[in-house]
């Protein structure tokens, strides 16, 4: 444990459940610094993702369900810490698409982002390029996982 505060977007957190590039990366870096910090917005994220891989066909309903079930053990267990969303997130994540205008940031980047920084986290660990270069022109320390 580093004593450094991460947070986690859902693109990086999902490489923990589902065997793809770089899962043993977030593995190693996950059991590093743990806890993690998520939120209550990487919660909608992954069981959307993981509805979406099973129609897609990468894995059935049954797979589906275990990997949510072990999502929701890890956050019981403490491993991964989740915030709730709050209403200031919103404001700060307008604030942030206002400070970089030249970045085509997603709303829901926007919003992982205005939550770590709401939560002071030290680091955002993603695998998204376009966060990872917002987080970035914020001066925000960044792991990568692409």
């Amino acid at each position: 444990m580093s004593g450094r505060k991460v947070y986690f977007d859902t693109s990086a957190l999902a490489k923990w459940y589902i065997n793809e590039a770089r899962s043993q990366d977030v593995e190693d870096y996950i059991q590093c610094e743990a806890p993690v910090t998520i939120s209550s917005l990487t919660e909608v994220e992954m069981r959307c993702l993981l509805a979406r891989r099973r129609r897609e066909g990468s894995f059935d309903a049954k797979m589906e369900g275990r990997l949510y079930a072990a999502f929701r053990e890890d956050i019981g267990r403490g491993f991964l810490l989740n915030v709730p969303l709050r209403d200031s997130a919103a404001t700060a994540a307008i604030s942030l698409v206002a400070m970089l205008p030249d970045i085509p940031l997603r709303t829901l980047d926007a919003m992982h982002l205005a939550i770590a920084r709401e939560t002071g986290a030290d680091v955002v660990a993603t695998a998204d390029r376009m966060m990872a270069a917002a987080a970035d022109a914020l001066d925000m320390q960044v792991a990568t996982f692409w």
